[in-house]
């Protein structure tokens, strides 16, 4: 008797399905296309908005999962869509296991009820190309707070109804967000525990304002960390890390909106 056997590259639980696919719709706003890597220290995804003005940066270390296995660095492609309208039927029971099957040119995505054991296999195919090593800016920012991520989403949300645009203002004891348009107005002071976590700002006065529609790509990764945090310049990428349970990390860049 033959018994076909799988050689896998790559197989890892992730303890929370649900939280996954909201990591999923976040890359799937900005690319067509996700590109893995996987090794011995964890599984990344660096993407790039086509128009360059955003940076997705996904960053899960092997200690983030409950099971994972990888004997040597492997990178693969999927798309973006079927990729997250896979993880979208996740529910709030079920872990989510990710196996690489390179030999089928596939990635199984397996859900698995932690209550029951019940399982429901689906598998995306595998693209062509080669995955681009990204480098992240390496840049100093002056200003770094950190909050409670549902209070980000709505100033993010609040700004919306006025204009197209937020501009941060950040002094010494506060942080200045506003939104200005011929009719309209809106202001919101950010003050240490009132909401500000955190703030450090080590000039004297730091400015830079952002497209809404930017920030509102980051919005979908607040339903899967607690806290963000928001580094900033004067007419400088913002750079807004989402804590993800595990240890791992999903980082945004975005460009500044230039300024008449």
């Amino acid at each position: 008797m033959i018994y076909m056997v799988t050689i896998m590259d790559f197989r890892a639980v992730y303890p929370s399905a649900s939280k996954f696919k909201y990591i999923a719709q976040t890359l799937a706003k900005i690319a067509s296309e996700i590109p893995f890597t996987a090794n011995e220290n964890g599984l990344t995804v660096k993407v790039l908005s086509p128009d360059k003005t955003t940076m997705i940066i996904l960053t899960l270390p092997s200690l983030a999962f409950e099971e994972y296995e990888c004997s040597k660095e492997v990178t693969f492609i999927v798309s973006a869509d079927e990729f997250n309208r896979t993880v979208k039927r996740g529910s709030r029971n079920d872990m989510l296991e990710l196996t690489l099957e390179r030999e089928y040119r596939r990635l199984k995505v397996t859900f698995i009820d932690r209550k029951l054991g019940y399982k429901r296999t689906f598998y995306v195919p595998l693209r062509e190309g080669v995955v681009e090593k990204l480098p992240e800016p390496k840049i100093e920012l002056p200003v770094s707070v950190r909050m409670v991520s549902d209070d980000f989403k709505n100033i993010v949300k609040d700004a919306k109804i006025v204009g197209d645009e937020i501009e941060f203002v950040a002094t010494q004891d506060k942080i200045e967000v506003r939104t200005i348009t011929p009719q309209k107005e809106y202001y919101n002071i950010l003050l240490p525990d009132r909401p500000l976590i955190s703030m450090v700002v080590n000039e004297a006065e730091v400015r830079s304002t952002y497209g809404i529609d930017l920030l509102e790509v980051a919005l979908k990764a607040t339903s899967a960390s607690e806290t963000v945090t928001l580094e900033f310049g004067s007419s400088m990428p913002m750079k807004i890390v989402f804590d993800v349970p595990g240890g791992g990390t999903l980082t945004y860049w975005v460009a500044p909106r230039a300024k008449a």
